[in-house]
């Protein structure tokens, strides 16, 4: 299989996505939040006072169009033309600028350089970190900073995780996600030459159900 229609097929999952992301997010106002439930957990404090960021695996884009209220420079970057286009619309009156591509891809070829690079249940969580870490590590600033959420890896269950999409019938299309304990993680991110990693698992607001993983390092 070809790298071109690997990135086909996974755009097709996305584009997918985007259809009921966008179906569900209705009026929901601009907000960054780490976690999967609503009003818990850190907020925009993790990616300190930056200047400028870029998140990789935007989706609807809430979380820019709240940096972007608070005077930060925001790109987005998703897989998805119909996310970019639906996000655009939605949140670029606000000086949030969308573009598309695959992650790897763009932040070889990207121009710009950032005080923070984030991604919530975003494209950390569906990109092999051996390859993404290092190319994040290139895009910042001094001292810059990378944070980013998602579930925490079930025990025992490391690596590379294929999931398919819309069940087991139909259209073969699917992607990969990747999960490791909060140590591998920041294993990971000091081998691709960031100076201090911090990885835990953020409790969920009801004991006994899923966590978030939150993961911050900080660029030399």
């Amino acid at each position: 299989m070809t790298a071109e229609h690997n990135f086909e097929i996974e755009r097709a999952v996305w584009d997918t996505y985007a259809e009921s992301a966008w179906k569900n997010l209705g009026d929901e106002e601009p907000v960054l939040r780490w976690t999967q439930y609503k009003d818990h957990g850190p907020g925009p404090e993790l990616l300190g006072e930056p200047e400028s960021a870029l998140e990789i695996g935007c989706g609807t884009g809430r979380a820019l169009a709240s940096l972007a209220q608070a005077g930060v420079k925001v790109r987005g970057l998703d897989m998805s033309q119909v996310m970019v286009e639906k996000a655009s619309a939605r949140w670029e009156p606000l000086g949030v600028e969308f573009v598309c591509g695959e992650v790897l891809d763009f932040l070889a070829r990207d121009a710009h350089s950032y005080d923070a690079v984030y991604s919530i249940f975003g494209a950390a969580w569906f990109s092999d970190p051996t390859k993404l870490f290092p190319l994040v590590r290139q895009r910042l600033n001094p001292g810059g900073v990378f944070v980013f959420s998602q579930p925490p890896a079930i025990p025992g269950a490391y690596g590379p995780q294929g999931m398919y999409k819309g069940g087991f019938a139909g259209p073969a299309t699917y992607t990969y996600r990747y999960s490791y304990t909060p140590e591998m993680w920041s294993e990971h991110l000091l081998s691709a030459g960031f100076q201090e990693a911090v990885s835990r698992v953020h409790e969920a607001p009801e004991p006994g159900h899923i966590g978030t993983l939150i993961v911050r390092a900080v660029a030399p």
